[in-house]
């Protein structure tokens, strides 16, 4: 949900400016609203913003300019040193003083690569590689056209190797450097980077006051939560200032601040990555969270992978696995492997087995079957269709999302017409009712009828009374007040944008199902792979048990992160494009960040 604000003016006079920021920021609860003329020409601001990047660039690589430098010289010292013994290798061992000698005394000597099939036999074959042939020629006498002459290094194999062994050792001097300075200076860089921040904070602020009564006043405004202000206001009322609160306005740039439950809290990242709500604006994570869980599982679709990410997120959250990437990220890791956990059990599928064969007793809890109608009756259980010789069908998991789909953006219109009607009035809304009532209260009434037994003539009218209330809504008084031929041309390029865009935003909802099947499909592969290894069962040689046991690792390691990528990355796709643009959300707003030490 999004916390209630309250909007605060502030009159301070110009001599108690500075001390009422001081206990402005003391307070550490008001979100000053900071103006964008006159920061960017403030010099005493560019300065700290320059010297906050330069420090943040200095954390981030973790050492001076000069010392990565200097590692970055060996580096190419090194890639140029192996290059040179790759091009010398095919040469052999030799010493180039005797070359120089041998020249010194009159003999010219040359070297040459050629192919095979253009060699016409001219000087010393040196050694013979693929279809390569390296020589040399001895005299004055000129080189066949299809020789390539080549210049040799000063310096033999062994000789780059000992060079290369050398640079090796400079390199982790390098490396020792680096780290010498990071554990004396990197702590040292952090704080001052902390400093540095609350100062240019602190210039922000006080840029932001408009000055008043040619100068002798200041004018500051900002937002604080509604649930801090008692304490704001017993400071304020020891302040020499005068201050009026106000309720927020939908015009005014409320800063946002969430606050949710535990589990809910986890997706608030989720929310950001997108933007935050304005303030007239619903709070989508309720909604994001457990719709967002269930995405992933099915994505993911594999009981065995959500232990694994049950696993990894525990030992992310306890410290044991350090990566920057996932820091502070453990929690919702954890989260996402137990529903990956159940979903996939539900989706009969662990590391790439078929759970329904390996525990025929439970089939029915499984949802790995086919949906199939047979006397009345719908089949789901893989086993029972199978034993009744049954064909066709849909799979269940494919029908599962395609419902899902269906909920979801039914909920979000819904969505949409609530929050609409509560920021814009129902009456500017009439055209989205119209819509929601056409799609979700068709949908809902013929849901009615087929559970209660209604009869089709009843189920017709009722379906058709519906579509007629909706049709007002869209294509007469879609926008009040306007000519009736314009409302029903803009009800009509809404029908055409509707209809296309609700069918393509439903089928979307198949990569829940697609990308479940594909990694249980990988995760069987693999382990179809290394049975073959195993002669087609676990009763192999003992030497087979290595590949094998390795095959199932690697294969498995890989399919989990392949599926974890598309098993996050698509969920946002479904809810930033098809959920975010059915509930109208914008996500346009700004993040509460109050003015504190």
């Amino acid at each position: 949900m999004i916390v209630s604000m309250k909007k605060y003016t502030f009159l301070i006079l110009a001599s108690r400016y500075e001390a009422f920021l001081n206990q402005l920021r003391d307070a550490g609860v008001v979100h000053v609203t900071l103006k964008a003329e006159g920061l960017a020409d403030n010099p005493a601001l560019q300065e700290s913003l320059n010297e906050a990047e330069n420090l943040r660039k200095l954390i981030a690589q973790g050492a001076p300019d000069q010392l990565l430098q200097e590692k970055a010289d060996v580096q190419n010292r090194m890639d140029a040193t192996r290059k040179e013994i790759m091009r010398m290798e095919p040469w052999g061992e030799f010493d180039s003083r005797r070359i120089t000698q041998l020249r010194e005394a009159g003999y010219n000597i040359r070297f040459f690569t050629c192919s095979k099939k253009n060699y016409a036999g001219q000087g010393v074959t040196v050694n013979e590689i693929g279809d390569t042939v390296y020589g040399v020629v001895i005299g004055d006498e000129p080189m066949d056209e299809s020789l390539n002459e080549v210049t040799l290094n000063e310096h033999s194999v062994n000789e780059l190797q000992a060079e290369l062994e050398g640079l090796n050792g400079l390199l982790a001097a390098a490396d020792a450097r680096i780290e010498a300075w990071k554990k004396a200076n990197l702590e040292d860089t952090k704080r001052q980077l902390a400093e540095v921040e609350q100062r240019i904070d602190w210039q922000k602020v006080e840029l932001s006051g408009d000055t008043a009564a040619e100068g002798s006043l200041r004018l500051l405004e900002g937002f604080c939560p509604e649930d801090k202000t008692e304490a704001l206001n017993q400071i304020l009322a020891g302040a020499d200032v005068y201050y009026e609160a106000e309720t927020p306005k939908e015009e005014d740039k409320t800063p946002i601040q969430l606050r949710n439950n535990r589990f809910t809290k986890l997706f608030e990242v989720f929310t950001g990555m997108y933007g935050w709500p304005t303030y007239g604006e619903f709070d989508p994570t309720p909604i994001l969270a457990p719709f967002y869980l269930l995405f992933f599982s099915m994505c993911m679709g594999d009981a065995g992978y959500g232990i694994l990410l049950m696993l990894f997120g525990w030992m992310v959250g306890k410290g044991k696995i350090n990566i920057a990437m996932f820091e502070g990220l453990g929690p919702i890791i954890t989260t996402l492997g137990v529903g990956t956990l159940v979903v996939g059990f539900f989706s009969g599928t662990a590391f790439g087995m078929d759970l329904s064969a390996l525990f025929p007793s439970i089939d029915y809890l499984f949802l790995n079957g086919k949906v199939i109608t047979e006397g009345g009756v719908q089949y789901v259980s893989k086993a029972v269709y199978s034993a009744q010789g049954m064909e066709g069908g849909y799979d269940a998991m494919m029908v599962l999302a395609l419902l899902i789909g269906v909920f979801h953006i039914c909920l979000a219109m819904v969505i949409k017409s609530l929050c609409y009607t509560k920021r814009f009035g129902f009456r500017s809304q009439l055209g989205t009712w119209g819509w929601t009532l056409l799609i979700v209260g068709c949908l809902t009434a013929f849901i009615i009828c087929m559970v209660l037994g209604v009869s089709q003539q009843t189920t017709k009218v009722v379906l058709i009374t519906i579509a007629a209330i909706s049709a007002l809504g869209i294509y007469v008084f879609n926008t009040p007040g306007r000519n009736p031929l314009l409302n029903i041309g803009a009800g009509l390029w809404d029908t055409y944008n509707m209809a296309t865009g609700i069918l393509g935003d439903t089928l979307s909802y198949i990569r829940l199902y697609a990308l479940g099947l594909a990694g249980g499909m990988l995760g069987g592969a693999f382990n179809n792979l290394g049975l073959m290894v195993m002669g087609g069962s676990t009763e192999g040689a003992t030497w087979q048990w290595l590949p094998f046991i390795l095959i199932l690792i690697i294969g498995h390691l890989l399919n989990l992160a392949m599926s974890a990528l598309g098993a996050f990355v698509h969920p946002l796709r479904l809810t930033f494009v098809e959920y975010f643009k059915n509930s109208g959300y914008e996500g346009k707003g700004g993040m509460y960040q109050p003015f504190h030490k």
